[in-house]
């Protein structure tokens, strides 16, 4: 297992969320992240969120995005798999609709391992097959072994 799969866990997979807009999907993102880690503030993480998305997009292209950014207050990067119902408008560099999402929170002093895990990220993403068993998945639980599991199903 790489990195990747220490930072999610079954209570940080969304499976099919509804989300209309970048802005709310980041938001129901942020309330699920506070509920799962009690330790985090739900307003500051939607608010760095939505700060780093104002410096441009991370949408990577071909309908994925990984919104991250610093947390303080948090000890150990974590990350959070979601998967939209629908795709939605996410301001692509290819203006593919985004419909999978990686969301990264790390230590506000991690810089080289923001770096690594981003790179982990874009890297996995940019596997198609990987990409389509995520988009597949219709639960939780097959969600979560699609993203942990590198090898093709």
């Amino acid at each position: 297992m790489g990195s990747l799969d220490n930072l999610l866990t079954p209570q940080r997979v969304l499976c099919r969320l509804d989300a209309v807009s970048k802005k709310r999907v980041l938001e129901l993102t942020a309330q699920h992240i506070a509920r799962v880690e009690q330790e985090l503030e739900e307003n500051q993480l939607y608010s760095s969120l939505l700060e780093r998305e104002r410096l441009g997009t991370t949408a990577l292209g071909s309908g994925v995005a990984v919104p991250h950014c610093r947390v303080s207050g948090l000890t150990e990067p974590l990350g959070c798999l979601v998967t939209l119902s629908n795709a939605i408008d996410y301001d692509a560099p290819d203006g593919a609709l985004v419909d999978l999402l990686f969301v990264l929170l790390v230590p506000p002093d991690a810089n080289q391992a923001h770096l690594d895990l981003l790179a982990e990220v874009a890297r996995r993403f940019s596997d198609t097959r990987y990409c389509q068993r995520l988009r597949e998945a219709t639960d939780l639980e097959t969600l979560l072994r699609c993203a942990v599991t590198s090898e093709a199903a």
